[in-house]
């Protein structure tokens, strides 16, 4: 469509007109994105359409990556960069009077995922188009995203986050590609040409109907597929008898129903209708899924039992486990196999990832629920778990305790990291210590019957979007010293270890830094009217708020220095500005109330002439991917402080070490790699280690109560939320913390870690004030952080577990 800047220019401005009936004074900056946006979507079709023709026509063994997030944020300065366009681009805007970063404003924050899990699943996107490998996202085209936050007298209240509003220029509806998802109705069983058949009858039948948008490879790469599937309603025969029993407005009512499974992430299910639902949400992804993937297997005109050899599906989590079920009933039902062969190829064709080593994030589900919704799905599952208990026992005799707890199913419960560790041919772990804790606690028995299945994947980010697109300054300044092979080759960036006492590299890049700093006070100052200081140290802690993730240590060390500050006013301090960003599940109170007493905290130090200059705290409200890319270039600290043990692996701590931040933080996740990488002189270690917080945990050795009455400084932080004091307000508002604390045993370890935080970060302090020494820190953190490429992490994927080489170029 264009190759140069005069020729975009000129596309750019007939296309407003006869698309928009605009011309260039009339335009708005939406406008212009909307233009720009689908020029580069029809930009790619030709190459898109290109790319899946070589899949099919060389049978070329395919990914299909499925997840319940994909948390892809925005998308056109990314398809830009990787498509080779931005400078023309830019350039071109600039003469026609726009700014790049003011259209890139203009599109939605596509919010379809909670955090880590959903952004790995989108960085995992990026690298598999970008290494030229054919690999595809399977997901749900939530109408609404995670939600909007909004703060409102310190307090978050949750907006819809309508996403979809003015509709989305990257995606493609595939109406003819539609598939039918069967939901209720009761399984009739009968012999059809001396062959067992299983038929579903008077069940609810609903469309999934798939929305495409392009996954850009970087560079003369591949453009795979981010399918995303819509629910709606179809006139079959249950939709027509309801519509016969209750006249129009039931059927309108029944429509809305299933537009309900796909309208927004992870429904509260503290309730029955809840948790239905998000089993329908569930089921409706891997049915949708497999049947799409067999329906491409199909136009090979191979047997059923070649599919593992040209079809690889991914799960993310166990949110797509009921994949495994699914594939062996179109199997058998469908397409007319034998349990034996059904089963080996579906163990032979799904591998999973294990997110959690938090027992209550391992999902399960009331067998009843899932025997009235799904009844074949269930019959399925308690033949798996028949077979699977009966070879149990024959392996285990006289080990009852043992067969329990691998069980599929137990009592009333399907569990759903059992099905997927036994229905799959490989499981991973998300970080060394991550995996390590798998085999010997978490998954210990599973890991003793099958050790060949388990492996280590440490997750990754792109450094595309995380470092080349959010941070321009660095990129050009790392390709000045270095070169530009890192770019295609993250692991290059070590070469940057030979600048690390460069002076005239370091005043680069505390320059580079320092503007950064700049541009997100601007922001800060714009966005929420709040002055903040660039030449302090920005302290920055931004993830989903979770109880584990130490939200609450951090807020109650900045109390402590605040009573500091206050009783010993002399002292020299170098100015902090304490950043968080985060949102708390709508049904998560003790989040919630973290938040809270985030805003309360901030709300006295801000308004104290005594300290500002010294300390100041700021809640940056609806963090998001977009919010990431500014804020993450501008850190000096990176607050990695989760309990060890349970935080997976991490991918905020790779983002921050990429851009030059140094990390304070436990030994936890992939910070154990980083430490193993770049010593302990480069980051800011404290704390419990994990196997100390598994032994308390199993002892029953720690005693909150004990440091709240053995520390005094303790004693004063925790006092000053209960009784009357600069930041209780109304009364007690902090009681659920306290209770969480002292009353629930502190679960996370807070007070225990709370000394040696408090003196980490008097070691932070003491190192900032060494520019020259934190520099050094600061290259060598970045000169380390291509091992965290998702580039990286794909191509072990790839040779490892799914067994699929790059698609050859020409």
């Amino acid at each position: 469509m264009f190759n140069n800047k005069e020729a975009f220019k000129q596309v750019f401005t007939e296309l407003l007109v006869s698309r928009l009936g605009k011309g260039l004074e009339e335009a708005t900056a939406e406008d212009a994105y909307k233009i720009l946006g689908g020029m580069i979507r029809e930009f790619v079709g030709s190459q898109w359409a290109a790319s899946n023709r070589t899949y099919r026509d060389t049978k070329q063994k395919q990914v299909y990556y499925f997840s319940m997030e994909f948390l892809i944020g925005r998308l056109l300065g990314a398809n830009l960069l990787n498509l080779g366009l931005l400078d023309i681009v830019r350039s071109g805007l600039k003469e026609l009077g726009w700014e790049l970063e003011e259209l890139e404003e203009q599109e939605p924050d596509a919010g379809l995922g909670n955090g880590g899990l959903g952004r790995l699943a989108a960085c995992f996107l990026d690298s598999l188009a970008s290494l030229s490998y054919a690999g595809h996202g399977c997901g749900i085209r939530y109408r609404y995203g995670l939600f909007e936050q909004r703060i409102m007298d310190g307090e978050q209240v949750e907006l819809p986050d309508n996403w979809l509003r003015d509709g989305n220029v990257w995606e493609e509806r595939r109406a003819d590609k539609a598939v039918e998802i069967s939901f209720w109705g009761r399984v009739e069983i009968s012999e059809r040409d001396g062959k067992t058949v299983f038929d579903t009858v008077e069940d609810e039948r609903i469309l999934a109907v798939p929305y495409d948008m392009p996954v850009i490879g970087y560079g003369e790469s591949q453009v795979n597929t981010l399918r995303l599937w819509s629910a709606e309603a179809t006139v079959d025969s249950a939709a027509i008898r309801l519509s016969h029993q209750s006249g129009y407005y039931r059927y309108l009512e029944y429509a809305r129903q299933v537009e309900s499974i796909s309208e927004f992430l992870y429904p509260d299910d503290k309730s029955y209708e809840g948790k239905l639902l998000r089993l329908k949400q569930q089921y409706f992804l891997s049915s949708a899924g497999v049947q799409s993937i067999l329906r491409t297997f199909d136009k090979l005109g191979l047997p059923y039992r070649e599919l593992p050899e040209h079809a690889a599906i991914h799960i993310n989590d166990t949110h797509p486990t009921l994949v495994i079920p699914e594939l062996i009933r179109i199997l058998i039902d469908d397409k007319g196999l034998g349990w034996d062969e059904a089963w080996e190829v579906a163990h032979r064709t799904v591998s999973y990832t294990n997110h959690t080593l938090m027992s209550e994030a391992l999902e399960k589900w009331p067998a009843g629920m899932v025997r009235e919704l799904l009844p074949r799905i269930y019959m399925i599952i308690e033949e798996m778990n028949k077979r699977f208990c009966g070879m149990l026992l024959a392996r285990y005799p006289q080990q009852m305790e043992r067969i329990s707890e691998l069980a599929i199913i137990e009592g009333d419960q399907i569990r759903m990291a059992n099905l997927a560790a036994w229905g799959s041919y490989h499981i991973n772990g998300v970080a060394g210590l991550h995996t390590e804790l798998l085999k010997t606690d978490v998954m210990k028995h599973h890991y003793e019957l099958y050790p060949e299945r388990f492996s280590n994947k440490t997750n990754g980010i792109t450094h595309r979007r995380w470092l080349i697109h959010s941070n321009p300054g660095l990129t050009r300044l790392i390709s000045s010293a270095i070169g530009t092979e890192w770019i295609n080759d993250p692991l290059a960036l070590r070469e940057l270890e030979a600048y690390k006492r460069d002076a005239a590299f370091q005043e680069r890049l505390m320059r580079i830094k320092q503007d950064n700093k700049r541009r997100l006070a601007d922001f800060i100052a714009a966005r929420q009217g709040v002055r903040v200081d660039p030449d302090s140290l920005f302290d920055v802690h931004v993830k989903r708020l979770h109880g584990y993730k130490r939200q609450l240590l951090n807020i109650l060390r900045v109390i402590h220095d605040y009573n500091e500050m206050k009783e010993r006013p002399t002292v020299p301090r170098v100015p902090r500005t304490v950043i968080f960003g985060a949102k708390a599940a709508p049904g998560y109170d003790l989040a919630k109330s973290i938040i809270q007493l985030i805003h309360a905290v901030a709300d006295v130090i801000n308004r104290d002439p005594e300290v500002n200059d010294k300390l100041r705290v700021l809640f940056l409200e609806n963090y998001s991917v977009s919010l990431a890319e500014k804020i993450i270039p501008a850190a000096d600290v990176s607050e990695q402080i989760s309990t060890a043990g349970k935080e997976a692996s991490g991918t905020g701590n790779m983002k921050f070490m990429m851009n030059g931040a140094l990390t304070i933080g436990t030994l936890d996740g992939a910070n154990v790699e980083m430490h193993r990488m770049i010593g302990e002189e480069h980051m800011f270690l404290f704390g419990l280690r994990a196997e100390e917080v598994l032994e308390l945990s199993r002892s029953g050795g720690y005693f909150a109560r004990a440091c709240y009455e053995q520390d005094a400084r303790i004693a004063r932080v925790l006092d000053q939320l209960a009784y009357p004091s600069p930041f209780s307000r109304h009364g007690r508002p902090f009681g659920r913390i306290l209770q969480a604390l002292l009353d629930h045993n502190d679960e996370y370890f807070v007070l225990k870690d709370f000394h040696a935080y408090v003196t980490a970060q008097a070691a932070v302090e003491k190192a900032y004030v060494n520019p020259r020494r934190w520099a050094e820190s600061a290259i060598v953190n970045i000169a380390h952080s291509g091992r965290f490429s998702s580039d990286c992490t794909i191509a072990r994927y790839a040779s490892e577990i799914w067994r699929v080489l790059p698609v050859k170029k020409g």
